[in-house]
This record gives C-alpha cells, sequence and structure tokens, in this order.
C-alpha cells in the first residue's frame, strides 16, 4: 500500500503529503478548515491506525465465507475508515479495488472503473460509509456497493465493443489501402498506448529504424487515425483521440 502510494502522489496534488508512508499524527474529515471537534468522520489515533491495517491485511490473505464481491465492498469500507496517509486514501483504495479483483483471478486486467460510480453517486458514496460507522448499517453500504459493480460491468463491455468496432474500421479502411502489416500491428498498439512519439512506436514495433517507424505513424496520421500535438519538431506526441473519447465518454 506504502508503494502504491508513493508512485500514485508522485507529482500530482497530495505530492508534498509524505508519499509513501503511513500518517504519524491524526487526520479527520469534514468541510474544508473544520477543528477535530467539528469533523463529520475522524479515523483512529496511529496506535489504532496500526492495529486496523494489520487485522485489515490478514483478512486480505484469508479465507472467508462471504462471496469476493461483498469482501471487496468490507474491504473497501475498511481502509477508507481506517484512513492511513495523509492524502490520497480514496485514490488508494478505489485502486486496491481493482488490483484485488485481478488478484482473486476475478478479472484478467483491472477492467472495471468503480471510480466513476462513486464519482456520480458522491453525496452518497459519502452517507454509506458513514452509515456503516455511525449505525453499522453494512445493508446499504453493500446494496450500493454491488450496484456500482453491475453497472460498472456494463459500462466497460459497452466500451470494449465500441473499441473492437474502431479496431475492425481502422482495418478495414488501411486493408483498403493495401497497408503493411506493421502498420496494422501500429494500430493495434495504439489501443493499449493510444499517446506515442515516433520512438515509442520504434520500440512498440522493435523495428531498427526511426525513419521506418516515422513511415508507420505518418500513414496512420495520412488515414486520420493519429493526429499530431504541440508545435514540437522532434519528439512530437501523437494521439488516437478516437480511441480516448470511448475511454473517456461519460455518457
Amino acid at each position: 500500500m506504502r508503494e502504491l502510494h508513493e508512485r500514485l502522489l508522485a507529482g500530482v496534488r497530495g505530492e508534498h503529503a509524505t508519499p509513501g508512508e503511513f500518517r504519524r499524527s491524526q487526520n479527520w474529515i469534514g468541510a474544508p478548515g473544520c477543528t477535530l471537534n467539528e469533523a463529520t468522520f475522524v479515523p483512529p489515533p496511529v496506535p489504532q491506525m496500526h492495529e486496523s491495517l494489520d487485522a485489515l491485511e490478514k483478512y486480505l490473505h484469508s479465507q472467508d465465507a462471504y462471496p469476493p464481491l461483498v469482501r471487496l465492498a468490507f474491504i473497501h469500507y475498511q481502509f477508507e475508515a481506517i484512513h492511513p496517509f495523509v492524502d490520497g486514501n480514496g485514490r488508494i483504495g478505489r485502486l486496491l479495488l481493482s488490483l484485488l479483483l485481478v488478484q482473486w483471478q476475478l478479472l484478467p486486467l483491472p477492467l472495471l472503473y468503480l471510480s466513476a460510480y462513486f464519482h456520480r453517486h458522491r453525496q452518497d458514496y459519502y452517507d454509506l460509509l458513514l452509515g456503516v460507522s455511525e449505525r453499522g448499517d453494512w445493508r446499504a453500504w453493500l446494496l450500493f456497493f454491488l450496484r456500482g459493480v453491475a453497472e460498472q460491468a456494463r459500462d466497460a463491455l459497452a466500451r470494449a465493443r465500441r473499441l473492437q468496432d474502431l479496431r475492425e474500421e481502422w482495418h478495414r479502411r488501411l486493408a483498403q489501402a493495401r497497408t503493411s502489416a506493421l502498420t496494422l500491428r501500429l494500430v493495434d498498439i495504439l489501443f493499449t498506448s493510444p499517446i506515442l512519439t515516433i520512438s515509442q512506436a520504434q520500440r512498440l514495433l522493435k523495428v531498427g529504424s526511426y525513419h521506418s517507424a516515422r513511415k508507420h505513424v505518418e500513414k496512420l496520421v495520412s488515414a486520420g487515425i493519429l493526429q499530431p500535438e504541440g508545435d514540437a519538431t522532434y519528439g512530437k506526441t501523437y494521439v488516437a483521440a478516437e480511441i480516448l473519447r470511448i475511454v473517456h465518454d461519460r455518457t
């Protein structure tokens, strides 16, 4: 968790809040500028925080009678309630969900994006977590969490279909122009690296010549698949904007 925290906060909000280290003082959650006495929720003091983290770690690796998705809901609540970092707890808590789904072999890749669901229902999310802490209302939190899993699973499938359709369309478009196999391979690479430079394309295509890589990139620019970004003449970035639109489409 500490290593995840250190990497996740590098160069972003919270980078000065002791990245990679558990908090050494009391923190609290509430309106901006509120005092400890005015806080909505107060996580455990540091000694109890370490005890709680120890219990959470043991639970992560234990056998349990509950279904895995229910266990995930328990784990997410518990991590957020412990609040072990000065900043970035929400980001780590959401990331753990994706990583555990893969670790427990429920998904081959971290494809379930629950952050979007929590963001869309932000106030319900906070209220239901608080409801567990204040009233032990696990049922409402579990139902909310499981609805999110179902909703985001449908969303992931829909986006995957749109990306697959886009790949097939691009292959058809390039096949009509009798494009080389390497250029088609670069199209497939874009679905894992939709933003790249010519040097990166050279490495990913495993071609020895920068000129050869540039030729394949330029073919995709001519086909309207890649768009150059910025005015740099060397190290220019190219973007597959249609892929990014599908991935980031909030509808």
